[in-house]
């Protein structure tokens, strides 16, 4: 039974839109200078280019930090009444 349950939701989600893709592509720039910021901040090497270097762990603190954050702020916009 749990082996349907993985295929169900693995086909489901490759028929969905990449995850590398903006949102909103206008943040793109941004979301790539925040990326290399977080990354300098906690010590991962992230250079431009080939990065195949870096472990799965680094890569996963860098996009982790990175939610970690933009959820912090939008709780804060939203705290504020600024909630858009």
């Amino acid at each position: 039974m749990s082996n349907q349950n993985i295929s169900s939701s693995s086909s489901s989600s490759s028929s969905s839109s990449s995850s590398n893709r903006a949102a909103v592509p206008q943040a793109k720039d941004a979301l790539n200078r925040f990326k290399y910021e977080i990354a300098n901040e906690i010590g991962v090497p992230l250079t431009q280019g080939y990065n195949g270097n870096l472990t799965s762990y680094q890569n996963g603190s860098v996009g982790g930090e990175m939610v970690k954050r933009m959820i912090m702020r939008q709780e804060e916009s939203m705290s504020s009444g600024q909630s858009k």
